[in-house]
């Protein structure tokens, strides 16, 4: 169920992909459950950080590397442990020669506890990166305003998560991430962190988000391999869902079958 319709493709800067569904690629039992989770989700993305895994060491990185260029999947850098414009300005340079591309996910956290992004450094951060070529993904909060300023930034997509990193709570502020869809509806949003079950992930995509970017909910499950295909297959029916257009809940019962007369048995 993973495949999209030519028609309903996820457009990204312009570039159209199969898939609505991204992932991580961190704390995996093992390379080989990680390339087995890849395989059966497979998603549009995957993100890697370049300071974690350049930190595990000569040998393990050159095998992650090879990994990736087996999978054949694109690569999505992410700017992960950097708490200043500077540090990710540099690691988003150092990510596009590494990877060779041009897309990065910007993380500015300003909050070690929640790891909150930095509401208030983010859009100088995707601004400066936007002036220098890059396609800037901002993991941001479900903050409307900051969502409408880092697209002043030149931002074409956001992320919002739903929940803090890792927790997976699901969608804490349905409210605030309705809004944000409702009012910037031609905007690519696509939801990351804090979604810890398929259905969290159904229900987003039902309200019209376009796409979600897992990791812990994967990887820290029993069976990460089954769980990303259930993931995937969530990912697929909320957006069916979303175009197929879901009845408005109602306060007063509704029968599902009219009456249309008197039944000939009442009859006298």
């Amino acid at each position: 169920m993973t495949d999209t319709n030519d028609d309903d493709a996820l457009t990204l800067y312009g570039q159209p992909f199969g898939s609505r569904l991204m992932l991580g690629t961190s704390r995996y039992p093992s390379p080989a459950v990680l390339e087995q989770a890849v395989r059966r989700a497979r998603p549009c993305m995957l993100t890697a950080s370049l300071r974690r895994h350049g930190a595990l060491g000569a040998d393990a990185s050159h095998g992650f590397w090879q990994l990736l260029q087996r999978l054949a999947i694109p690569v999505l850098p992410n700017t992960a442990g950097c708490h200043s414009v500077q540090e990710v300005i540099t690691t988003a340079e150092m990510a596009r020669e590494v990877f060779a591309t041009d897309w990065i996910k910007l993380e500015l956290i300003g909050d070690d506890y929640t790891l909150q992004p930095d509401t208030l450094q983010l859009p100088a951060a995707a601004a400066e990166l936007v002036r220098r070529g890059f396609k800037v993904l901002p993991y941001c909060t479900e903050d409307l305003v900051l969502g409408q300023r880092l697209l002043d930034a030149g931002c074409q997509a956001l992320m919002p998560w739903a929940a803090p990193i890792g927790t997976g709570q699901g969608p804490v502020n349905p409210y605030a991430l309705r809004l944000l869809r409702e009012r910037l509806p031609d905007v690519p949003l696509i939801i990351d962190a804090g979604l810890g079950r398929p259905s969290h992930a159904c229900q987003v995509m039902e309200w019209g988000f376009d796409a979600v970017l897992l990791n812990t909910a994967v990887a820290l499950a029993r069976d990460p391999v089954a769980m990303a295909g259930a993931f995937a297959d969530a990912v697929a029916a909320g957006r069916a869902a979303y175009r197929a257009g879901a009845i408005e809940p109602q306060i007063a019962a509704q029968p599902s079958t009219p009456v249309l007369g008197t039944p000939f048995w009442h009859q006298t």
